[in-house]
This record gives C-alpha cells, sequence and structure tokens, in this order.
C-alpha cells in the first residue's frame, strides 16, 4: 500500500514539473555577424545632370527670313564657321544707298574745299586793292564774310562725310550679321529654326541653334542635400552611373560646391559640380547621373554590422515602451546616445550598445563608441571587442509553426 502510494505522488509530482517545463516558451535564438577588420568609405550619394561645360546659344543680331541652313543636329562646327543666312537682299540694297550717300558727301566737301580756295583767294586780293583805294571798306568786309561762310560750309561737309561713312560701316555690318556664324569650336547639340522662317532680332532674342563647345569635357550638375554638403570638398573623388551604361561606373572629381541655397518643398540642397571625362563620347548632355563621391577612407579597422547597432532585446523593447530604464539606456537604436564608463558620453555617438551571447545563450550588452559608416558597417572607436567576437544582428522568432510543433489552424487529421 505504502509502495502504491508512494507512486502516485511521484507521478503527480513528476506530473506538475513536467505541465511547468512544457509550459515555458521556447528559448529565443538569435542571427549573428562577426566583428571584422577592413576598410571602411565614407560616401555621400546625389543626383545629378549631365552637361557640356561651356554650352553658347547663339542668336541674330538682325531680323529676315532665314535662306539657308549649313548645318544640323550633331554637325561638328568651327568658330567663324557659317551656319545660316538670312536672306541679304535688303542689306544689299542698304549698302549700296549708303554707298551713294557717301560718294556724294565726298563730292559735297570737295566742292566746299573748292569754294572755300576761292573765297580765300578773293579776300587776299580785296585787301590788296583796298590798300590803293581801289576797292571799298564793304566789298572787304563782303569777301570776308564770304570767305568764313566757306570755311563753315567745309567743315559741315566734313561732318557729312563723316555721318554717310558710319552709316555705310553700320549696313555693311548688317550685311554681315544675316550670314549668322559659329562663335565657338564645338558641336550643334539643338537647330530651332528651318529655311523660310523669319525671324527678329530684339532684347529677348530667339535662340536659333544651341553650341556644346567641347562634348569631351562635361560635368554633372547635382543637389546636395544640407545635411552632407559639410563633407564635401573640392577635388575628392566621384563615381556615377548612367542608365544608358549601367553595367559600367564612371569617374569624376569635385570642381566646384556652389554657396547659393536651392529651395524645394522646404528642401534645402546646394549644386555640387563634379567634371567628367568624356574622350569616348558615350556621355551625352541631358543624362541622369546616380554619383557617389568618396568623402573618407580608413584602412585596417575594426567595424560592426549597422544591423548590430539597431537591434534590441524584445524584454529592452517592452521597457523602453513602458518608460522604464531601458528607455534611456538607447541600447542598440543606430541614433540611440547611450552612456559610457561612469555615466559619461562614450565618442562620437554617445555611447551605443551592441549584444553578444554569453553560455547560456542569453544577449549581453557591450558598450562601444563609433566612428565612420558605409551603411553597411560602422567602425569601432573603442568597446570591450575584438576581430572574430559574434554580434547579434537579429532575433529569430520561435512560433510553434517554425518549431514544427503543429499548424496554427488547429491539428490535423
Amino acid at each position: 500500500m505504502k509502495k502504491i502510494v508512494g507512486a502516485v505522488i511521484l507521478l503527480s509530482v513528476l506530473g506538475v514539473a513536467g505541465y511547468f517545463f512544457f509550459k515555458q516558451p521556447p528559448k529565443a535564438q538569435y542571427k549573428t555577424q562577426k566583428v571584422e577588420r577592413g576598410a571602411i568609405t565614407s560616401t555621400v550619394s546625389a543626383t545629378g545632370t549631365l552637361n557640356a561645360v561651356v554650352t553658347v546659344q547663339v542668336g541674330t543680331q538682325v531680323s529676315g527670313t532665314i535662306a539657308k541652313l549649313y548645318v544640323d543636329f550633331n554637325s561638328p562646327v568651327k568658330k567663324g564657321q557659317p551656319i545660316a543666312q538670312i536672306d541679304p537682299a535688303l542689306f544689299n540694297s542698304a549698302v549700296e544707298q549708303s554707298r551713294g550717300n557717301a560718294l556724294n558727301a565726298e563730292a559735297s566737301l570737295a566742292k566746299s574745299k573748292v569754294t572755300l580756295v576761292d573765297a580765300k583767294r578773293t579776300l587776299g586780293r580785296n585787301r590788296e586793292l583796298l590798300k590803293e583805294g581801289i576797292v571799298a571798306q564793304s566789298d572787304l568786309d563782303a569777301a570776308q564774310t564770304a570767305y568764313e561762310s566757306a570755311l563753315a560750309g567745309g567743315k559741315a561737309a566734313e561732318a557729312s562725310v563723316m555721318q554717310t561713312r558710319g552709316a555705310l560701316k553700320q549696313a555693311e555690318t548688317n550685311l554681315n550679321y544675316s550670314t549668322i556664324r559659329s562663335p565657338v569650336d564645338g558641336t550643334v547639340v539643338s537647330r530651332n529654326v528651318d529655311v523660310g522662317q523669319t525671324v527678329a532680332a530684339s532684347f529677348q532674342t530667339p535662340t536659333l541653334f544651341t553650341i556644346a563647345q567641347d562634348l569631351t569635357k562635361m560635368q554633372i550638375d547635382t543637389s546636395v542635400d544640407e545635411s552632407d554638403i559639410s563633407k564635401l570638398k573640392v577635388g575628392q573623388k566621384a563615381t556615377f552611373t548612367v542608365d544608358a551604361y549601367s553595367d559600367r561606373q564612371f569617374e569624376g572629381t569635385v570642381v566646384q560646391i556652389r554657396n547659393a541655397p536651392v529651395v524645394t518643398q522646404n528642401v534645402v540642397t546646394y549644386v555640387t559640380v563634379i567634371a567628367v571625362d568624356n574622350k569616348e563620347l558615350k556621355l551625352k548632355p541631358g543624362m541622369t547621373a546616380n554619383v557617389t563621391v568618396e568623402t573618407l577612407r580608413k584602412d585596417n579597422l575594426l567595424k560592426v554590422p549597422a544591423a548590430a547597432l539597431r537591434f534590441k532585446p524584445r524584454s529592452d523593447k517592452e521597457k523602453s515602451a513602458k518608460g522604464g530604464p531601458g528607455s534611456m539606456n538607447g541600447a542598440g537604436g543606430g541614433h540611440g546616445a547611450g552612456t559610457g564608463p561612469k555615466g559619461k558620453p562614450g565618442g562620437k555617438d554617445g555611447g551605443q550598445k551592441v549584444y553578444t551571447l554569453n553560455a547560456e545563450g542569453t544577449p549581453v550588452p557591450v558598450t562601444i563608441t563609433t566612428g565612420i559608416s558605409d551603411g553597411s558597417f560602422v567602425e569601432i572607436l573603442s568597446g570591450n571587442l575584438k576581430e572574430g567576437d559574434d554580434l547579434i544582428v537579429e532575433q529569430v522568432s520561435q512560433d510553434k509553426k517554425k518549431n514544427g510543433m503543429g499548424s496554427p489552424m488547429g491539428p490535423r487529421f
């Protein structure tokens, strides 16, 4: 009888123990990644548009009808080369008329010179005759007046000649402007006129052609966010890709950081110019470039995965949500501030926490200070970590489905 009672008691104890044992939740599992030693390159990314370094918009200085076009899209041109011709008929007529006016003015000048010589000769003769008493004083006065009048007429004729010569030069210049010439060596990237179209010179002269001076040298105008602009400096190397050659990476150099802010929907950016070598002429104006500028590089340093800084144990998350101590330690958050030894801020980020696993498989926090980051890895400036240590990057959920203990929809029959 005692044996039966003892067996019943033992079974009861084992049943209660088993109940509490199996009632416990499954032990949490974690994904880990090792602390590595290597290089980290800090970069700034931006998007921009490829443009020629110098782009000239060619208009017209005279009005008229386009009679001829000598170039088209993509035509290479040299400085001074004719690229279009405005009908010169009216300009030729103006030149002929101005030339006739100039000849007439020169003839009038010659005539005034003859008159001046005759008036001067008559004045001298009358002075001699007055001394001999042959002519009266009034005759001398009349000769003096005629001389001065001829002198003034000569000056007026000279002024008329200058005016007509100026008008002739203007007419010849307008005739020369009727032939539109390229102002630079380059390539025609845009043509906005056709033969027979009338163009008018005004304060806002229409653009007839757009000429890129040298497509072997191009630039990217990028918009860099204000939070990243302090990291950029002239001379830094840049790489970029374009959709036309998605499998190829091109290189460039930062040559200008403009101080003028550009505000778009309350977002402040600054234009940064990147010089690009385009000897192969594969890059074309207007292409969209995805640019990455290398701002800093460090070699042979300890680095931790960025995911390890974002990890926080679920118990800490619950404390943070309730406003408990976990809400102030900044554990695991990529931007959370933590405390270093003796409660002092640790490093640039004020100290952050990562987690390792102890022998029982429980997360153990390690306070570190961080440096630069490339988005995937973060530099360790200080902390009790060494190369090869495992850091928790993710907690794996343990539901019945993953453990093969049945379906959450109920037992199968």
